[in-house]
């Protein structure tokens, strides 16, 4: 099921709490999944890093290893359509249940392009 995930995803929108994070799309945030690794590059440098798991058949588990989420667990709810992706993070360490970020929540909603695939 990973296979579904590997690859590298280039944000194309972003909510958080309600708000859109225009302010990311600008950064040109790249997303990196493979081998049960995962990277996510701001304007090409990278900025977090950590592993991945697959939680069921639409659910991913981040673990943080470098960067603002280190020591972080972050449980994921996900979809793909052809190249695009759509993830759910629950930043609080709660499994989001839906594809909403709602005002005052901790859930951060981004949806990704296809860029091109790993080796």
């Amino acid at each position: 099921m990973s296979a579904a995930l590997d690859g590298v995803w280039e944000m194309m929108r972003a909510e958080s709490g309600g708000e859109n994070s225009q302010d990311l799309i600008a950064l040109k945030v790249e997303l990196e999944v493979g081998a049960g690794v995962y990277i996510v590059r701001f304007a090409g440098q990278i900025a977090d890093r950590g592993t991945f798991s697959i939680d069921g058949n639409d659910a991913f588990i981040l673990t943080g290893l470098e960067g603002p989420n280190q020591g972080r667990t972050i449980p994921c709810l996900f979809q793909r359509v052809g190249d695009r992706l759509r993830v759910c993070y629950g930043l609080d360490g709660i499994a989001p249940i839906s594809f909403a970020s709602p005002v005052g929540s901790t859930h951060y909603l981004a949806t990704y392009r296809m860029k091109n695939r790993t080796a």
